[in-house]
């Protein structure tokens, strides 16, 4: 058994066809298809499927699948523990982040990581928090930006900034004179929420202290189409601070603090427990810190850098 052999099967795994497979990979699709057929017969067992089209991996290479990952994850871990003893910030980048901090992070991230760090390959996606945890308990992906805490003790998490939820409230709501609002302030009959999946409409249920009456809440799959919707119907919704400088002169009219308690959301970097590229991992911290305003910030991302 060899690493090629597994990073051949994980190509596979991935375009679930042998000729796509040996492109990614760089062979033949003769030499693809040998050395997959000679870890299958090591092994006894199959781990594809090649009667089914397209291809599909049978229960057990689902597990064998599963562990490669992690193997050939630990392998490139070697090589970039080595790069970071030479400095050498180089190399590919796979980042994922929840869909409620994308859009105000995403943009400017993406500019300032490639201009500042143009020799590693940035690759980022959008997930909902339960997809990121299992593909970075399967090794898929490098590290991810989310609302924590976790609570998962395979993921180490380090806090980048805290972030308030703010009002945001028709004008044709009673609660629309009051300049500050607690959560006894607002009915789950007028809120509107994102869709489940979304860590925030979780955090704003836990704000409220009531669990959710889904024959009068209202739910969408973005923040901004929450904020078009309260424009259009009425009611309102909880938005976070950063959402604020998307919206015109007339909607912030709208805003309103939320005290009593004051609700906040800690968003962090995280990652697996083995990984090492420091110098990556604090690469991707200073970008944040250029974008997100100093009050927000984590008070030890501010003096210190980030130490595995």
């Amino acid at each position: 058994m060899t690493l090629q052999q597994l990073e051949y099967v994980l190509a596979l795994e991935k375009t679930r066809h042998f000729v796509r497979a040996a492109e990614l990979c760089g062979v033949t699709q003769p030499t693809l298809s040998a050395m997959i057929q000679k870890l299958e017969d090591e092994l006894d067992c199959k781990i594809f499927d090649r009667s089914r089209q397209p291809i599909e991996t049978t229960e057990i290479g689902k597990q064998i699948i599963q562990q490669a990952q992690v193997i050939v994850y630990q392998a490139n871990q070697l090589k970039e523990s080595v790069k970071a003893q030479k400095n050498d910030l180089s190399g590919s980048l796979t980042l994922a982040i929840i869909p409620t901090i994308a859009p105000y992070l995403l943009p400017q991230f993406i500019s300032t990581f490639k201009k500042t760090y143009p020799n590693i390959s940035l690759k980022v996606s959008e997930m909902h928090t339960s997809t990121i945890i299992e593909k970075l308990r399967t090794a898929e992906i490098d590290m991810a930006i989310l609302s924590t805490p976790l609570e998962d003790s395979k993921i180490l998490e380090v806090p980048l900034y805290y972030e308030k939820f703010i009002a945001y409230i028709s004008p044709n709501e009673p609660i629309y004179e009051r300049m500050e609002l607690s959560a006894s302030d607002m009915p789950l009959d007028r809120l509107w929420v994102l869709e489940d999946g979304h860590c925030l409409r979780n955090q704003v249920f836990n704000f409220c202290n009531e669990k959710p009456q889904y024959s009068s809440t209202y739910e969408a799959g973005s923040i901004d189409t929450l904020v078009k919707i309260v424009d259009v119907n009425g009611g309102y919704t909880v938005i976070p601070e950063l959402h604020i400088e998307l919206l015109n002169e007339k909607q912030k009219l709208n805003l309103r603090e939320i005290v009593k308690p004051e609700a906040t959301r800690e968003i962090s970097v995280v990652i697996r427990h083995d990984f090492v590229r420091e110098g990556v991992l604090n690469a991707v911290a200073e970008c944040i810190k250029e974008i997100i305003p100093a009050h927000m910030l984590d008070a030890r991302l501010k003096k210190f850098a980030i130490k595995l």
